[in-house]
């Protein structure tokens, strides 16, 4: 009985928790952006109340604004020519999507190209773009987190694959100090979906591999409130640095390899130069090993304007740098270069040289050393960092590295070592010694290095760089079949 009244108290709590969720990421009492209508100004603030009705609606019509340019093309120099067709047309009586009938059943518009493909059962893939129609039977659903503006949460949808939905956090700081400012929940909440709609135009506009997918996004009323406002986008893991310290040096690499293709995509935008006003890593997640941005609500395109060069002071806490103003008037490579340097200080001093193939440490030094000084752009960071990718990935940087051992190793095929495991850092196994190799002569070399290694077990599983895992063992004082895997042992014991 007690396991009984146990269980209905759980799916009870579970049932509560769901529904508390949904309703805050859903949650009535303000109205965002329609799309095809321009921003109306908000009621005048109660008594007692700072600011004005004309300042509110003033700061909605500049994000207003500013979603409607990056929809239809980046301003500035370098900018790129505007796509015939758009994400939505934002502008006022333009032909935008309209609004539901009825409001769960907002289909994302079709006239809209090259979408990415939303997720199909059990793993993204391709299937039909997500609209509101596909938030009426999620289940599992998790708060993930929150920032200045938006809350994030993970849900699983009807098929099965996870997606996150991020939605405007009624009790974020944004909304909240406005509110107090304004007096005006509704105007203030239209003020705050601004930034959400510009982060899905931006998350549509910069599509890349490194640049988080938009699956879709739902205009949905609640009660009496219309449209408000859910993005649909593709669920990554959040970036822990300490995490990241104990994996592997390859791990490592990875990411920052992304993240210099990344900001190469972003200084050559169809929009023009992309800087990252704030760039830190709760900004980005990862997805099966890639780095990929996730914030774009405080991305900017447009470069400094400057009358000479005392204009273009690029700040940051240890130091600051004094970039040349253009005879355009525009600070030269501003945008570029705060990636670049912010790039720096927080991934590539912490995670490139660190525990890297010893031959490879000058030209990581280097690439760390370029970017710390600015004495780099994107193109010949991003040149460099392919080239150590190369060189690893090729074997080349094996050369006269590695010596010829004199000890014997006996071939046992289809066999294992299934204990007598030891540490050794980093690993990919926290219980043993598991590296990656290049090939079998590499193998050897890590054993003998290895004062405890006396077999090592060849797998047949391959890291993203094609390099073979290999387990290191203490001994092999039992070896049994496995069809996946050779044994290799010191012959002279």
């Amino acid at each position: 009985m007690r396991r009984r009244r146990a269980a209905v108290a759980a799916g009870f709590c579970a049932s509560f928790l769901l529904g508390s969720v949904l309703n805050v990421l859903f949650a009535p009492g303000s109205e965002p952006p329609r799309p095809g209508q321009s921003p109306e100004p908000s009621p005048a603030p109660g008594p007692g109340r700072r600011g004005g009705r004309g300042e509110l609606a003033r700061q909605i019509r500049a994000r207003y604004e500013e979603v409607q340019r990056y929809s239809r093309g980046g301003p500035g120099p370098g900018a790129g020519r505007p796509e015939r067709r758009r994400l939505m047309d934002l502008a006022p009586g333009g032909p935008g999507l309209q609004r539901p009938r009825p409001p769960w059943a907002r289909p994302l518009p079709d006239g809209a190209p090259g979408w990415p493909p939303a997720p199909g059962p059990g793993s993204p893939g391709p299937g039909p773009r997500l609209g509101c129609a596909a938030l009426r039977n999620v289940s599992g659903a998790q708060y993930v987190g929150s920032g200045y503006t938006k809350a994030v949460y993970r849900v699983r949808l009807p098929g099965g694959a996870a997606v996150a939905l991020k939605a405007v956090d009624f009790s974020g700081h944004d909304l909240g100090s406005c509110v107090r400012e304004f007096g005006v929940r509704r105007g203030c909440y239209r003020l705050a979906a601004h930034k959400l709609l510009k982060e899905m135009v931006l998350l549509e506009r910069l599509r890349h591999p490194n640049v988080l997918q938009l699956y879709g996004y739902c205009y949905q009323d609640s009660e009496d409130i219309p449209d408000t406002l859910t993005t649909i986008t593709e669920l990554g893991a959040p970036v822990e640095m300490i995490q990241l310290l104990q994996t592997s040096w390859e791990d490592r690499f990875r990411i920052c390899l992304s993240l210099g293709r990344l900001l190469h995509h972003l200084a050559h935008s169809p929009l023009g130069s992309v800087t990252l006003l704030d760039f830190r890593p709760r900004q980005f997640v990862l997805v099966d090993g890639e780095l990929k941005v996730t914030d774009l609500d405080d991305a900017r395109v447009e470069e400094t304007p400057c009358a000479g060069s005392a204009d273009c002071i690029l700040e940051f806490p240890a130091r600051n740098f004094t970039l040349p103003c253009s005879a355009h008037g525009w600070c030269e490579g501003m945008n570029e270069k705060r990636n670049l340097y912010n790039a720096y200080r927080f991934f590539f001093t912490y995670l490139l040289p660190h525990s890297a193939p010893p031959s490879l440490r000058p030209l990581l030094d280097s690439i760390v050393n370029a970017t710390g000084e600015l004495a780099w752009g994107v193109d010949e960071t991003l040149a460099q960092l392919e080239k150590v990718l190369h060189l690893y990935r090729s074997g080349q940087y094996l050369q006269n590295s590695t010596a010829s051992s004199s000890t014997e190793y006996q071939r046992i095929p289809d066999s294992t070592i299934p204990q007598e495991d030891y540490r050794c850092w980093p690993s990919y196994h926290h219980g043993g010694c598991l590296l990656s190799v290049f090939n079998l002569a590499e193998a050897v070399d890590v054993c003998e290095s290895h004062a405890q290694c006396r077999a090592f077990v060849v797998t047949n599983q391959t890291t993203w760089t094609g390099r073979q895992l290999v387990f290191f063992k203490t001994g092999w004082s039992q070896v049994v079949p496995d069809p996946n895997k050779t044994t290799y042992v010191k012959a002279s014991g």
